[in-house]
């Protein structure tokens, strides 16, 4: 499949129908994925009624992929029909993997995946890291003349610890193709490098992400950083923003943050792209920043129908710049393109279409007119 968007919902409320409207909203958002814990045998009884409920506004419960921790042994031997209806499960080697009953759990678990055909994701994460390969590494570390760093051991370990699990996985008959592995760390650097060297040990399916970016700006520019490298560079299948929200902000922020991400470097198209300018000496005034406003919320309004009607508009580029400069020669690399006056220009605008000049438009129903004349564009090229 191509890359997929993956996100976790938050389940911050402990309802099954808050639970399913929050997992819909996601969906909506153009999540393919969405992770929900199984923490809990209320969670695993309000399965049936979660997948219900989205499949009532359109979407398959199989986006669904339940993350089980220290119960999740229990809760597959408790509620086998239900956890059935997910389309992937998740394993933390941390917290069932190997070592005394742990081996039991994991085998149980994987057992389980087998029966039912599910995927499974072997989710590592450096905060409950399994401490069996982090000691071996360090003790044979602490043998060396030239010691490594802790940090070279510790994204070892957490290497190793994917690869033995997924290994073990495959040994118990669970088939490669249904094995996905994640190595979550907080520091980009240390992501890169984890992902890389899965990369190159291992042909299993990969799911990128910082276990946890920050809030704002930061956390976008952080999960940017760390999964546009590991994409230019073929590396992930699955990718997933770990946003702190602010309060009462949306959990649809991140999708919208892996949509830019795959669009920006061209793997994916979701929307049209809008280019804009952003404004100099040359700019006399602000109404290229509010046409630019303005046509994002037109192409947000519009898209759910023109998926549907006019397949391939997401690729559609459209150029809203702010002066004579570089207006006309950016407005002219866009299917369409609008140069506004700036300082000193007269007070028209032209609007160019597929590289070339298509009209004038002047006076204050500039927006409304270049709206119109993306529509009909819409209408023209995409059917």
């Amino acid at each position: 499949m191509a890359l997929g968007v993956h996100i976790d919902s938050d389940n911050i409320k402990s309802s099954a129908k808050h639970y399913a409207k929050e997992i819909t909203e996601l969906a909506r958002a153009g999540s393919e994925l969405v992770r929900i814990a199984l923490n809990s045998e209320e969670v695993a009884r309000a399965i049936p009624y979660i997948v219900e409920e989205i499949n009532k506004e359109g979407f398959d419960g199989k986006i669904l992929v339940g993350c089980g921790q220290y119960e999740l042994d229990k809760l597959v031997q408790d509620y086998p029909d239900n956890i059935k209806m997910l389309g992937k499960i998740r394993i933390n080697p941390g917290n069932i993997g190997f070592g005394d009953k742990r081996d039991e759990k994991f085998e149980r678990v994987i057992e389980y995946a087998i029966m039912h055909d599910l995927p499974v994701r072997i989710g590592v994460n450096w905060g409950s890291l399994d401490k069996y390969p982090l000691q071996k590494l360090m003790d044979e570390n602490s043998l060396l003349s030239n010691a490594r760093p802790s940090d070279v051991i510790l994204r070892k370990a957490l290497v190793m610890s994917a690869l033995d699990s997924a290994k073990k996985a495959e040994e118990i008959g669970l088939n490669s193709n249904k094995i996905i592995i994640s190595c979550k760390v907080s520091k980009v650097q240390d992501l890169i490098l984890v992902y890389m060297s899965l990369a190159k040990s291992s042909n299993y399916a990969l799911h990128l992400g910082l276990t946890e970016a920050g809030m704002g700006n930061k956390g976008v520019v952080n999960t940017a950083a760390g999964l546009t490298y590991l994409l230019q560079n073929g590396i992930g299948d699955t990718i997933r923003a770990s946003l702190t929200q602010r309060p009462g902000e949306l959990r649809t922020n991140e999708v919208v943050v892996c949509q830019e991400i795959l669009q920006s470097i061209g793997l994916r198209h979701f929307n049209p792209q809008v280019n804009s300018c952003p404004g100099c000496g040359r700019t006399s005034s602000d109404r290229f920043r509010i046409l630019t406003e303005e046509v994002n919320g037109y192409i947000k309004t519009h898209m759910p129908i023109w998926k549907k009607k006019n397949p391939g508009v997401e690729h559609m580029n459209i150029a809203v710049m702010g002066c004579i400069v570089n207006g006309p020669g950016e407005s002219k690399h866009a299917n369409l393109g609008i140069s506004l006056p700036g300082y000193g220009e007269k007070p028209v605008s032209a609007v160019y279409k597929d590289g070339k000049y298509f009209k004038t438009l002047q006076g204050d129903n500039v927006s409304e007119e270049f709206k119109a004349i993306i529509d009909n564009y819409v209408k023209e090229h995409y059917t």
